[in-house]
């Protein structure tokens, strides 16, 4: 097929498609404004079990976002997504989960008070950052380190307010960290306070003291206090 073709069969698609994509943003929106309080977008493998660290603090941080009176959104998945799910609901708090129809399907888990499957991940990205006062990414491959990018992105071009985006587990996402100022901050290719919008951390109560006080700070128009990505 030659290009005249292929982009004449690309705007086919597209216009099929429309009507559907339109579909599942107002279907995104709309389930995002049933969230009633403030919300955390919390990332991380789909692959870990419930015997694996990140799963444990995972568990643990939505747990205590729960007990703040937070709601919890996450890819609706299991893994990460499942512990923090999971954690939400043994606190009494809301959960959501916005997961992703794929080829190899990935099954909702059961701790969901809130749940949509989308068809288009860039719409399912919209509703992670619609919803959300905060970030919490934890350990995870190529999925979740789009899931982190996506609201760098944002917050530097100034599409989004800034919010917190903490980095859970240290030792993980160290080598990130450096390569992102030895390489990216030394050729000029971001800029200091790019780097300054990564905190760090492995507490889980650290984890949600920098979200929910970078929310109260924003209430009061207190001055802010810039996030520290410290990688060894």
């Amino acid at each position: 097929m030659d290009a005249r073709r292929l982009l004449a069969a690309d705007e086919l698609d597209f216009r099929r498609d429309a009507p559907a994509i339109a579909d599942e943003f107002r279907l995104g929106f709309e389930a995002v404004a049933r969230i009633d309080r403030p919300a955390v977008s919390i990332f991380g493998s789909a692959r870990v079990p419930d015997s694996d660290p990140a799963y444990t603090a995972a568990r643990a941080t939505a747990r205590l976002f729960a007990e703040a009176g937070w709601a919890v959104v996450t890819g609706g998945g299991p893994g990460v997504m499942e512990a923090a799910n999971r954690g939400a609901k043994e606190a009494g708090g809301l959960s959501v989960g916005f997961n992703i129809e794929l080829p190899h399907e990935q099954e909702s888990n059961p701790y969901l008070d809130i749940s949509l499957e989308f068809r288009h991940f860039y719409v399912r990205k919209t509703m992670f950052v619609k919803a959300a006062e905060g970030f919490v990414v934890f350990p995870g491959g190529i999925g979740t380190v789009d899931e982190l990018f996506e609201p760098l992105t944002l917050i530097q071009t100034g599409k989004v307010l800034n919010f917190p985006v903490v980095l859970f587990d240290s030792a993980y996402w160290a080598d990130l960290l450096r390569w992102m100022r030895d390489e990216l901050l030394a050729r000029r290719m971001v800029s200091p306070e790019d780097i300054e919008l990564l905190a760090v951390t492995d507490d889980p109560a650290e984890a949600v003291r920098l979200v929910v006080d970078e929310h109260t700070r924003r209430a009061t128009g207190s001055p802010a206090e810039p996030a520290k990505a410290d990688a060894q």
